[in-house]
């Protein structure tokens, strides 16, 4: 029995796409019910959220051509401005409506967008039925003009027409609702897939020259190693596809039949291992990663990122890192003392407040200014430093005081980094007690 129904649809049609989203029935159930027929007016604006992979995009895509509704297509990563992106709008509403020669479109404010978009939607085609404007990542609209999202929100009111717009993101509508308030839309929540969805979606793909029973065993090894570590869909169906050949070969040769799981296993299981090391890095090309399985190769011949246990840094780099880390764990009574040779005569006294007690590590890093950091930088390298664009294009402009966050990353790089060795008198200096890292 379908698990799609819907009086408006022809049911061939819901069959075909209940097959084209697996796992996905419920949501587009919900989506069906909200969609309405074609002629009715649906909600003004929907919101449909979910992490990366869950099937947003592709659900929408799927569902909108195979049910032949008007529809209007936009990724707002790619079309940056609002300028950019209404007149794609508009552009790909042109298509729509059946003109055959597209005039070029000019879209400056959100004014000319309406006037423009009630023109394009006043053919008899676009006429009858509800057009679909999907924004996909629609976190984008949040770093566009303030009316830009409010405006998409209730573009049904202010054009007067039969449209829907949704938006699809990776973030709640909490983080998209502006302070000073806006029209609610619909929201809905794609959830993740479970690892019993992920065996059935990825069990479709299996070649026409293995039974799907084998193919499902794969993938049951596969999700086995990779699903604590990785479960976007796209990551995992290339790793299937990826190292499917390598699983086969016991076969190929004769040596094991499809039924033998255990010197399938054994032949697969080191190179999983050596595919963990690579998830969603991208290294190298699949053609590379299939000649580097076939000769044998280890992980450690892999010329990319994850190859390199040693990243060097540039000169002045190094050294900025250091003057932070410098600035933000002593306090400013101490410079003189570590960074002048004749410091003069200092006082010994055994008087130290209260919070000086606790080692500055345990406090953290403290802000410091910006005239600091460059008087610690110039003290601590051995040439003279010019003051120039390559020097200040690198330190984070925050004054009065540069943040603790800055402190802390010059901490973690510190002690993931190797500096080298630049003078004998440089020291970190942990508190009252200092010691070389050189």
């Amino acid at each position: 029995m379908p698990n799609l129904e819907h009086p408006a649809y022809p049911a061939a049609d819901l069959l075909h796409l209940e097959s084209l989203v697996p796992c996905r029935e419920s949501q587009v159930s919900m989506l069906l019910s909200i969609f309405g027929e074609r002629q009715q007016f649906s909600f003004p604006s929907i919101f449909i959220y979910g992490h990366t992979s869950s099937g947003k995009t592709y659900v929408m895509q799927t569902l909108l051509t195979t049910l032949q509704l008007p529809h209007v297509f936009v990724n707002c990563v790619e079309y940056f401005t609002s300028r950019l992106l209404l007149e794609e709008i508009l552009i790909q509403l042109q298509s729509c409506s059946g003109t055959e020669q597209m005039s070029p479109v000019h879209c400056d404010t959100l004014n000319d967008f309406v006037r423009l978009f009630k023109q394009a939607l006043a053919t008899r085609e676009l006429q009858d039925q509800t057009l679909y404007i999907v924004l996909d990542r629609a976190e984008q609209l949040r770093e566009m003009e303030a009316n830009i999202l409010p405006a998409f929100l209730r573009l049904q009111e202010l054009t007067d027409r039969n449209v829907t717009v949704v938006l699809l993101s990776e973030i709640v509508w909490e983080l998209f609702r502006p302070s000073i308030g806006c029209f609610e839309p619909f929201t809905m929540y794609f959830p993740d897939y479970s690892i019993g969805h992920l065996q059935k979606i990825l069990s479709q793909n299996h070649p026409p020259e293995y039974s799907a029973d084998f193919y499902a065993a794969y993938i049951n090894i596969l999700l086995g190693v990779f699903y604590m570590v990785c479960r976007d869909l796209k990551e995992l169906r290339h790793l299937a596809a990826l190292n499917f050949a390598k699983y086969c070969e016991p076969v190929v040769r004769g040596e094991a039949n499809e039924r033998d799981t255990r010197k399938l296993w054994k032949n697969i299981e080191p190179h999983l291992k050596k595919a963990m090391q690579t998830v969603y890095l991208r290294e190298i090309s699949s053609s590379q990663w299939e000649r580097l399985q076939h000769d044998g190769g280890e992980p450690g011949q892999l010329k990319g990122l994850s190859a390199h246990t040693h990243v060097e840094l540039p000169y002045y780099s190094k050294f900025l890192l250091i003057a932070a880390y410098l600035a933000s764990y002593n306090p400013v009574r101490t410079d003189k003392r570590f960074f002048l040779k004749h410091h003069g005569k200092i006082r010994k006294t055994n008087f130290m407040k209260k919070h000086e007690k606790t080692s500055n590590h345990l406090l953290g890093p403290k802000p410091f200014p910006l005239d600091r950091l460059l008087a610690i930088l110039y003290s601590i390298v051995d040439n003279r430093v010019a003051p120039t664009a390559n020097i200040f294009s690198q330190c984070p402009w925050e004054e009065p005081a540069l943040s603790q966050q800055t402190a802390f990353a010059s901490g973690i790089l510190l002690t993931s980094t190797q500096p080298c060795a630049h003078k004998a008198s440089l020291c970190v200096c942990l508190g009252n007690d200092a010691r070389p890292i050189c």
